[in-house]
């Protein structure tokens, strides 16, 4: 049976920058199928406005043209594709990112919000895309290991319990999208933290810089404008890889032993 085509009515965020008033441009598209991706059906709509408005985009007479979204490798990786769509990170569906979302998820006639991730960490660059190089400067105050552990042969014969390993392995799959800090009320990063933080503390190569990890990394996200969590468990519940609230509990432990020791 073939799948019948879709007509949608788009709302998008335009902004010039961050400095800027923004508001929501309405959009119409035709003909979509339910197995068309998020982001192929932006790249539909977008090359209708090329057409249409041409190139670049005009903000000062109507925010005609293209729009600007982030996007890279399109297979829920990268973590790029960081939209809000109708109130959700990353749109209605749960442990995927936007270019994991399809068209089947919608109904025909539908009407979508889309919005840049909200923060103030998060400042809009335009349209709907947003700097998210905050995240960058939290892994560079203390998400790495740089004590000598050894080569590769030597490191992997360090015996670590199987429990511990696939805990690790499991905070690792964070992929630093922001969605946990546009969901939270308060605009935490502390899942994200509490991630980076636990993918290193199980581990033996990890252990010998703890204390200054969790202090510095905490440190760098207050400096931020990060805000506090209060456990909503929001977080967990958008984060498309299901990255736990238990790595907060770690992380406030690690911290607060780190500031015993002091």
């Amino acid at each position: 049976m073939e799948n019948k085509l879709m007509n949608l009515t788009l709302k998008v965020w335009r902004q010039k920058d961050a400095k800027s008033k923004g508001g929501f441009e309405t959009y119409q598209v035709e003909g979509i199928s339910p197995d068309t991706s998020f982001l192929e059906m932006l790249d539909i709509l977008n090359n209708k406005l090329i057409h249409e408005d041409g190139q670049p985009v005009a903000f000062d007479k109507g925010c005609k043209g293209p729009f600007a979204f982030d996007h890279d490798c399109r297979e829920g990786i990268c973590g790029m594709c960081s939209l809000y769509i109708n109130g959700e990170a990353h749109g209605p569906d749960s442990e995927i990112t936007t270019c994991q979302l399809h068209m089947r998820k919608f109904k025909d006639g539908d009407t979508i919000t889309i919005e840049p991730w909200r923060s103030a960490a998060f400042p809009v660059i335009r349209d709907l895309v947003v700097e998210r190089g905050a995240f960058d400067k939290i892994l560079q105050a203390g998400g790495f290991v740089s004590v000598n552990t050894g080569g590769v042969p030597d490191a992997n014969s360090i015996p670590i319990p199987r429990d511990d390993a696939e805990e690790s392995m499991d905070a690792a799959a964070c992929i630093g999208c922001g969605a946990c800090v546009a969901t939270c009320k308060n605009g935490s990063a502390m899942l994200f933290v509490s991630a980076r933080v636990s993918s290193l503390a199980l581990l033996p190569q990890g252990k010998v810089e703890g204390a200054r990890r969790a202090k510095a990394m905490v440190a760098k996200m207050d400096e931020l404008g990060f805000g506090n969590c209060t456990n909503t468990q929001a977080c967990q519940m958008e984060c498309p890889k299901g990255i736990s609230i238990g790595h907060i509990a770690r992380l406030n432990r690690e911290f607060l032993c780190a500031k015993f020791k002091d």
